[in-house]
């Protein structure tokens, strides 16, 4: 009898990729006799390599080698010599639809995930504006598994971390990371995001900051990020603040940068990729929305409503993905929260643990 082979594809950012662990871990765990095959962009090998025993990665450099259609051709005649028996498809983009449409050719069972974009697109309406809460993500991966004849329990899901309870191996971290100290909180901080509708005034984070550190003087803060401009503010920061570490500039990639995640009391986050990496580690995030709205389905994985901060603006949200310019031309969503809640919300994470 043919063993159960089932490809995963989805070809994207990373916040999208790691919503799809949890989903993952699920489907796998529930059905030990089914071979799983993530394909995805290089940097996913760190989420699904030593996931669980029938799981396995392939990369795919769509940039390179699998460029254009005919790259896209090699790459499914390279996929067909893997004898797959289920394709899901959770991407839906125009790549993905094409290897399923060959895939379809050749008579291979194939689903792929309903984004759900009406609803989404009545909740950023600018008029009739319907507020309702979508499927999220983990749910519309879970839905393309159940078409394809493996339905799996999200909401009773026995994920919790890609590390065992204690976290990561700090030792596997450079020398100036250190121990965590008992009398230390350890509060990770990821000001930016993709779009401007995402991040939160800078002049006014230095404030949060400034106010943590204040009332936690041996407390470490670690900056997560990334671009140039990214570094050199984060620069600042630790010349300004002694208890600010810039941790990526110190860290080597994603792999590390879920170790120091896994130790942290609280990640303070936007909507953005930091805040899923985080939930991946069982950490409690504070995140902060501007012109997005959790309302879109991408909460971090088991992060608690009380521990979102928004502004309650009647424009809000009018953006899915946040890459819309602002209708009123002052980020208000943003600006409109006072740093004072964000650091109580911080505050109320490190003292009730959650």
């Amino acid at each position: 009898m043919k063993t159960e082979h089932i490809l995963i594809i989805r070809f994207s950012a990373i916040g999208d990729v790691a919503m799809m662990v949890p989903v993952v871990y699920t489907l796998a765990q529930q059905y030990p006799h089914v071979r799983i095959t993530v394909l995805s962009r290089p940097f996913a090998r760190n989420f699904f390599e030593n996931l669980m025993p029938n799981v396995g990665f392939m990369e795919a450099d769509l940039k390179n080698e699998y460029h254009g259609m005919k790259g896209l051709n090699a790459l499914f005649r390279r996929l067909s010599a893997k004898h797959f028996t289920a394709i899901a498809d959770l991407h839906n983009i125009i790549r993905s639809s094409y290897l399923r449409m060959l895939f379809n050719m050749s008579r291979y069972r194939v689903a792929h995930i309903d984004k759900h974009r009406k609803g989404k697109h009545r909740l950023v309406a600018q008029t009739n504006k319907v507020m309702e809460q979508q499927p999220t993500s983990f749910q519309n991966y879970a839905d393309v598994f159940e078409r394809l004849g493996y339905p799996i329990d999200i909401e009773h899901s026995p994920f919790t971390s890609i590390f065992p309870p204690e976290g990561g191996l700090l030792r596997l971290l450079p020398p100036e990371i250190g121990e965590k100290k008992v009398f230390q909180q350890w509060i990770g901080i990821a000001p930016y995001a993709a779009h401007q509708g995402k991040i939160y005034p800078i002049e006014q984070m230095t404030q949060v900051i400034e106010q943590l550190v204040k009332s936690h003087p041996s407390c470490r803060i670690f900056l997560f990020g990334g671009g140039a401009g990214e570094m050199k503010q984060f620069d600042q920061w630790a010349s300004q603040f002694k208890q600010c570490t810039n941790a990526s500039a110190m860290l080597n990639g994603i792999s590390q940068e879920l170790i120091l995640m896994s130790h942290l009391d609280v990640m303070l986050s936007m909507d953005s990729a930091n805040m899923h990496l985080a939930s991946l580690t069982a950490t409690p995030v504070v995140s902060v929305w501007g012109a997005t709205h959790p309302f879109a389905g991408f909460l971090g994985w088991r992060q608690r409503p009380e521990n979102i901060v928004q502004s309650d603006l009647p424009c809000r949200p009018c953006s899915v993905y946040g890459g819309r310019a602002c209708r009123r031309g002052d980020y208000a969503c943003l600006s409109s929260i006072a740093p004072s809640s964000i650091v109580e919300a911080v505050e109320r994470v490190i003292s009730n643990g959650a």
